[in-house]
């Protein structure tokens, strides 16, 4: 088996305004890293097709609705003053979650040991019926669900961006089975991640740093706060909200982390998925806005993942 590596064009096609930080040059610095010599064993596949229906796994038929009817002939249509759509934009978060599909389904049924997924726009700041953060739907949310329906009775997302993932939380805040966890810096937008917000069933688990940490502080904080847990839900399936701002690099927060970082994080996560899940792993693209810290990072984070 192999590690299962799905990225697209399309991808490309969710055009923003001049100066977002969120642009289709990401994906391309992510690809560019990823066609070194040293990834050829990855097993490559194109975007899967996505069906509009994926998304009123975790939304409101009526929110789903208003998104694509949003979607504009021409230009930009804006949700709020950072989150817009372009005639792209549509296609792309489809795809996104019909990629997240494949992948939740290549890693359930034995095909692959784990997957990564390369799709913008990112999606950990959907909330039930509000975009935002420049995310129109939760697609590591609608991953959980798939998961679901698919065997994995309980589910463990792991969100390493550097913004707290309150998309996420909010849909999975009276949940059982889905175990969300978010290491961020705090203060920072979107403002939430708190770590006295535990969700109804003690399910949330909120990891807030401060500027200036370090790879050595997020480490304890993972040895400390996040592995027992993880360990004490006894996952099916571990997915990774894979946002790679926490990057000293990263313009848009001031967190310090190296790649090396991101690589122990997965390597951990790995040795944990080996003993409670057979290693199933899926990682999903969030954020990461310098293109250096998220190719060399997306890098370490995969050539981890082939380690299996």
């Amino acid at each position: 088996m192999s590690t299962l590596l799905i990225s697209d064009p399309v991808f490309l096609g969710h055009a923003m305004p001049a100066g977002h930080p969120e642009r289709p040059d990401r994906l391309r610095a992510v690809e560019e890293a990823l066609a070194d010599p040293r990834f050829a064993g990855l097993r490559r596949e194109g975007a899967a097709t996505g069906r509009i229906e994926l998304a009123e796994l975790v939304h409101p038929a009526g929110y789903v609705e208003d998104i694509a009817g949003f979607s504009p002939q021409a230009g930009f249509a804006y949700l709020d003053g950072d989150t817009s759509m372009s005639p792209g934009s549509l296609p792309a978060v489809l795809a996104a979650m019909g990629s997240a599909e494949r992948a939740v389904a290549a890693v359930m049924g034995g095909e692959v040991n784990n997957a990564f997924v390369a799709a913008r726009p990112p999606g950990h700041h959907a909330e039930r019926e509000t975009a935002m953060g420049f995310c129109l739907f939760n697609t590591v949310a609608v991953a959980a669900r798939i998961a679901q329906k698919q065997g994995a009775e309980r589910v463990v997302i792991v969100d390493w961006d550097v913004h707290h993932g309150n998309g996420t939380q909010d849909i999975f805040w009276a949940d059982r089975d889905v175990m969300f966890i978010s290491s961020h810096e705090m203060p920072l937008y979107p403002g939430t991640g708190a770590a006295n917000e535990r969700g109804e069933n003690d399910s949330i688990v909120n990891v807030p740093l401060r500027a200036g940490d370090d790879g050595a502080v997020f480490r304890e904080a993972y040895r400390n706060a996040v592995f027992p847990r993880i360990r004490a839900h006894r996952p099916d399936l571990i997915l990774i909200s894979a946002g790679f701002d926490a990057h000293r690099r990263d313009p848009l927060a001031n967190l310090r982390l190296e790649a090396a970082d991101f690589a122990w994080a997965t390597a951990e996560l790995m040795a944990l998925a080996e003993n409670l899940c057979g290693g199933r792993i899926v990682s999903l693209l969030e954020g990461g806005y310098d293109l250096e810290g998220l190719s060399t990072s997306v890098a370490a984070h995969v050539e981890t993942l082939m380690g299996a």
